[in-house]
């Protein structure tokens, strides 16, 4: 592993590198990593700028959504004099600006059955912040096919969720095994239909972030295998233990997703929260 860093490496990161569970070696890790965000709005903006700040080598950005007024009020990568521009150009142009050393992969298009292998393949660890089921579920079983980790955030109204999903670890769950599939239409409302409270998609952004850099280090407890529950009025977290389904239809034992072309395209990514 390389350790070399640079004079203004060690003061950028000096904070990390006291830390003793992270260190020069975990700086490394990180500096080595490739981390792909998919969608770059309330939960993506901090999630990209924090996963910048903090060393991460690599990071992939895919949203082919571009701003509008209505995204200011959560999506702070992005600025009013952006309106109308790449969503995915914008957050990479501030996670640049706040680290230079950092590369920015640029990728201004919806994921859909017939790029999200390739384009997940190019990664180390995923990161979902998308808004419908069509683009989750996508993601997901693409992450299962891929064996790549996958920590994924959501949020309505006051309320967010968190888990990571590392299928390929044995014993641990992935995405259906806690959704086995997507609700009827209209169930679940999106944000664009029931709202957001802006801060609580930078809350879970964040955590996102953080659970991607300790997966990075590897340090702390994972959440593989948890689902965090999070009550922005009631100040409360709560934490649920998940487990494999056996029957699952990604990740069983009898599975039945080998290949995406069951999906149907993902909307754009529009819809990222």
């Amino acid at each position: 592993m390389d350790l070399d860093f640079s004079e203004d490496d060690i003061q950028r990161y000096s904070r990390h590198i006291l830390l003793g569970q992270v260190g020069g070696i975990g700086q490394a890790k990180l500096r080595a990593a490739r981390v792909l965000v998919v969608g770059a709005g309330g939960l993506g903006s901090p999630l990209i700028l924090y996963l910048a700040a903090a060393g991460v080598g690599t990071i992939g950005i895919a949203d082919g959504d571009t701003i509008d007024l209505s995204n200011l009020q959560r999506q702070v990568a992005h600025t009013t004099a952006g309106l109308g521009h790449s969503k995915a150009e914008s957050a990479a142009e501030r996670a640049k600006a706040i680290n230079p050393g950092v590369t920015l992969n640029v990728h201004s298009t919806r994921i859909t059955p017939d790029n999200a292998l390739e384009l997940i393949a190019g990664y180390d660890a995923v990161c979902d912040g998308t808004d419908n089921f069509a683009a989750r579920f996508l993601i997901a079983d693409a992450c299962v096919l891929a064996r790549r980790t996958l920590v994924s955030a959501a949020v309505l109204r006051f309320e967010g969720q968190l888990s990571t999903f590392k299928p390929h670890v044995p014993g641990m769950p992935c995405y259906r095994c806690l959704y086995p599939e997507a609700p009827p239409d209209g169930m679940v409302p999106s944000c664009g239909e029931a709202g957001v409270l802006g801060a609580v998609t930078g809350v879970m952004g964040t955590l996102q972030a953080t659970e991607v850099l300790k997966e990075i280090i590897g340090i702390g407890d994972s959440m593989a295998g948890r689902l965090l529950l999070w009550d922005a009025l009631a100040a409360s977290f709560r934490t649920i233990k998940l487990r494999p389904d056996p029957a699952c239809a990604a990740c069983g034992p009898n599975a039945t997703i080998i290949d995406l072309s069951r999906h149907t395209a993902a909307p754009a990514l529009a819809c990222a929260i």
